[in-house]
């Protein structure tokens, strides 16, 4: 795993709203290979883990928050 890079408190706190408000959302993120790929769902965790943060869909999909592109919410 590379380097974390530590994000915004702004990015993480909407994160957080998005979770507690039980929205599905739309992430964008650079997979550890290098591509770009799309995860649709809830965010049911916001977490900090192995020096990094992350989030959980509920998918099961787990993102390192700054391998985030973009995310909206639907």
């Amino acid at each position: 795993m590379s380097n974390y890079t530590p994000v915004s408190c702004d990015l993480y706190d909407q994160l957080e709203a998005i979770a507690t408000l039980k929205q599905e959302c739309t992430i964008t993120y650079k997979q550890e290979n290098g591509q770009w790929a799309k995860a649709k769902g809830r965010i049911v965790d916001v977490y900090a883990a192995d020096g990094a943060d992350w989030c959980k869909l509920s998918n099961d999909t787990v993102i390192r928050l700054d391998k985030i592109e973009e995310f909206e919410f639907n």
